[in-house]
């Protein structure tokens, strides 16, 4: 047996962890979705170079349940990136069945999961609105999941675009939580060989791009009662945090650097694909304690893979049980009460 599947965590401890980056996947029920998921698991291919794997497809909640007790997860959090480029009506139908999708998921199983609603592309700032109020009011998701930018090439606009302004203002009055995730946004190079597709080379970055774009903007500063959460611990943001501060104050910024690393480190930041003992090491000496969160991005990747991740953070919190309950369970809690 190879090291990542001689690790069990249910098997290891007795932390009900809480993950808080956890995929879903069309439709289940009485929807076509065998047809539906292969086409997307194609489509994911072509686009990103990412080949999805076969064991969560077509999904279902039971699949995910069932990941979920192997990995020693007590609930999770289903939430599906939804970026794109036009705010039209195909894409407002797209979202409300991905809303009514995890919504059916949570009636389902409701000690099992909770859900961040999807947002129809916020270009249409009033659209996006109108879903979020119906997710959060209406169907009861625990908050919101944004894509890192919308649009493409010189049409692009990451999340801290004036044109957002809107949505965000809603997300603040509302104190809504709010889970970022990286975007499929490729580079201007193709990526370098079947093994680096978008999701392992820029998803990362892009988080890293829409952070910066918040914080050199000054917009997540003036979003004072709105928590965001990263995917994959940031991507490459507590490492290029310090240079933002530096050359973006060069550059005329109205911040200074130490309101700059400041308002990084107001981020919250979650272990999906990240989950090592190097990027833990920077994050405890980055961010406050309760701002680290567990994640495992099921069924995007295989439990085996989840599982070497989550081992990873047991072993580095092996002497602090505490503090590994935190990370895995009580600080999410803290955030979102309504999962404990």
């Amino acid at each position: 047996m190879n090291d990542s599947t001689a690790m069990s965590p249910a098997a290891r401890d007795d932390v009900d962890r809480i993950d808080l980056h956890h995929h879903y996947f069309q439709q289940f029920g009485d929807a076509p979705a065998p047809d539906t998921d292969t086409a997307a698991a194609a489509a994911v291919l072509r686009s990103t170079g990412w080949r999805l794997p076969t064991e969560g497809f077509p999904w279902t909640p039971e699949k995910s349940i069932a990941a979920m007790d192997r990995l020693g997860v007590r609930r999770a959090v289903l939430s599906v990136p939804q970026g794109g480029n036009e705010a039209d009506a195909d894409n407002r139908r797209a979202v409300r069945l991905l809303n009514d999708t995890a919504h059916a998921a949570v009636a389902r199983h409701p000690e099992r999961f909770a859900f961040f609603a999807s947002v129809p592309v916020p270009l249409d700032p009033q659209a996006a609105i109108d879903e979020i109020s119906r997710g959060l009011d209406e169907l009861g998701a625990v908050g919101v999941t944004l894509t890192t930018s919308y649009g493409e090439g010189d049409e692009a606009h990451y999340l801290g675009s004036d044109v957002f302004d809107p949505v965000w203002e809603e997300l603040d009055r509302r104190g809504a939580v709010v889970f970022v995730h990286g975007d499929q946004t490729p580079n201007r190079n193709r990526w370098p060989n079947r093994f680096l597709p978008l999701p392992v080379t820029e998803v990362p970055n892009e988080t890293y791009k829409a952070a910066a774009d918040l914080v050199t903007t000054g917009k997540k500063r003036a979003l004072t009662n709105t928590r965001i959460v990263l995917s994959h611990s940031g991507g490459s943001t507590p490492f290029l945090a310090a240079r933002v501060a530096g050359l973006s104050r060069y550059l005329g910024t109205a911040l200074s650097e130490t309101e700059m690393i400041d308002d990084f480190r107001s981020f919250y930041y979650e272990t999906a694909l990240s989950g090592f003992a190097t990027n833990l090491a920077v994050l405890e000496s980055f961010v406050p304690a309760d701002h680290i969160l567990f994640g495992t991005d099921i069924p995007a990747v295989t439990v085996e893979t989840a599982a070497w991740y989550t081992a990873n953070v047991a072993d580095f919190y092996a002497d602090r049980p505490d503090r590994h309950r935190a990370v895995v369970r009580d600080n999410a809690v803290c955030l979102l009460p309504s999962l404990a």
